[in-house]
């Protein structure tokens, strides 16, 4: 079963592989979750100049690594020879996928860049069922849709919100407007969402149940206190996205018991 399938028990999404408790996005992190038996990994991938996916959250290599200036003009020749925080050399998603067979990649697509190669990779047929994709932009999910069927994706910004607004409408207007909402059918799986945006509360028992009714799972990021996953796990939410994967866990196993992973 894909990680991110319905299960009986909210799962755990370790955020860039648990940025709490690793340096984020690096072998050592996913190493460590592993070791722990996490089995679902959200990391971001950014594409070099030559085209060559690696996970890295920010587009510039100044933050994580001892390189400096843009992912996407250096080839993958010179990012390799680059240290992160682990002292190894960044990730790529393909070796990521290579080398850790047991584990599961929600992979956020940070840019344009990163398109073609994350098709010419899911169209290699190695790694369709394993990868969720995600993206800010609907319009870029809609395009890897399109050329990968079958493939599973979260939701675009623009998606979300029309699950929001439908939300807020009047009930007997909700079915009708939540139609507007990328589902299963079209490859939408689940809702990857903050708990607020811009000071206003969005992710609600309304939103949660109009999720559910539409085939959708909602995971909730990037959720860091108990007390918020108290009240999440509390509207019925289907998975905690956290740089904390083992403070989430155990909340959840001291609700539904431990997990036989």
């Amino acid at each position: 079963m894909r990680s991110w399938e319905s299960a009986d028990r909210p799962i755990v999404l370790a955020h860039r592989g648990g940025a709490d408790e690793y340096p984020e996005n690096s072998v050592a992190a996913f190493e460590g979750m592993r070791s722990q038996g996490f089995t679902y990994i959200e990391t971001d991938a950014h594409a070099t100049a030559d085209g060559v996916l690696v996970l890295l959250h920010d587009p510039l290599l100044d933050r994580t690594t001892n390189g400096s200036g843009r992912v996407s003009l250096h080839g993958w020749s010179e990012v390799r020879e680059l240290k992160d925080e682990s002292g190894n050399s960044p990730m790529t998603l393909e070796r990521a996928l290579t080398e850790f067979p047991d584990l599961d990649f929600n992979v956020d697509i940070k840019a344009n860049s990163g398109l073609a190669p994350m098709v010419k990779l899911l169209k290699s047929g190695k790694y369709h069922d394993r990868i969720l994709l995600a993206s800010f932009s609907e319009k870029r999910l809609r395009r890897v849709r399109k050329l990968v069927p079958g493939i599973s994706t979260s939701m675009g910004t623009a998606a979300i919100a029309r699950l929001v607004l439908a939300s807020w409408a009047p009930k007997k207007m909700r079915r009708y407007l939540v139609k507007a909402v990328p589902g299963p059918e079209r490859g939408a799986v689940c809702v990857q969402i903050p708990m607020k945006f811009r000071g206003l509360r969005i992710v609600t028992q309304d939103l949660v149940d109009l999720a559910h009714e539409r085939g959708l799972a909602v995971h909730v990021w990037t959720v860091n206190e108990v007390k918020d996953m108290i009240e999440l796990l509390d509207l019925g939410v289907d998975g905690i996205v956290t740089d904390r994967p083992t403070l989430a866990r155990n909340l959840i196993d001291s609700r539904f018991g431990t997990s036989s992973s």
